[in-house]
């Protein structure tokens, strides 16, 4: 049998949900006190729907992310330079977080509610190991790198979404400085290993 498409007002409904909750997280100072009875008010609709479209405030928050964060995880996947897979790993790491740097500043709310939702911690994020181990799997990439896995979490712990808000708000970082303060520490981790590379090869 053909596959169901979604009613028109289930979509139209859908979409005036995700955009309440972007709007709702935008605004609030601690996205955690944004609950699901606010976000449907917003809405203008049901608690109910939210619960059948999204099962609960995670999944809702969830579902946002993943819709703001697809045409970044395309690129990645299928895309074009740099971000794309036929780009060299010694450029397309950095271009991968800087991607994420770009897309946690432009969506601070939306990331810092997503990692809330789990527990405080971005590891808890379905979403987490797919960049992890995207951006393992491209340092391994590199000639003579060994096992990424470390070396992904330590970069990835670059571009936590608390730490991005903690540099904007408290050191008033703007988005160039952030970007260039990344891409100088990713080159130091990446010319450091080619250089024990290096040496241990002598």
């Amino acid at each position: 049998m053909p596959e169901r498409k979604p009613r028109a007002d289930a979509v139209r409904n859908r979409e005036a949900v995700l955009a309440a909750a972007d709007r709702l997280f935008a605004r609030s100072d601690s996205p955690q006190h944004v609950s699901m009875a606010d976000i449907a008010a917003e809405a203008g609709v049901g608690k109910g729907t939210l619960f059948r479209g999204f099962g609960d405030r995670t999944g809702l928050i969830l579902a946002l992310h993943e819709t703001r964060l697809e045409p970044i995880r395309r690129a990645v996947v299928d895309g074009p330079h740099p971000l794309g897979p036929g780009t060299p790993p010694a450029e397309r790491a950095p271009a991968l977080l800087d991607a994420l740097l770009c897309f946690k500043f432009d969506h601070r709310h939306l990331s810092l509610a997503l990692e809330e939702a789990g527990s405080g911690s971005p590891y808890g994020a379905g979403h987490y190991d797919w960049w992890h181990g995207t951006l393992r799997g491209v340092l391994e990439d590199l000639p003579g790198f060994g096992d990424g896995a470390f070396a992904a979490h330590a970069l990835l712990a670059a571009v936590r979404a608390d730490l991005v808000d903690h540099l904007v708000d408290r050191h008033g970082k703007s988005r160039e400085q952030l970007r260039a303060e990344l891409a100088a520490f990713t080159a130091k981790l990446l010319t450091g290993a080619h250089d024990v590379r290096t040496t241990h090869a002598g």
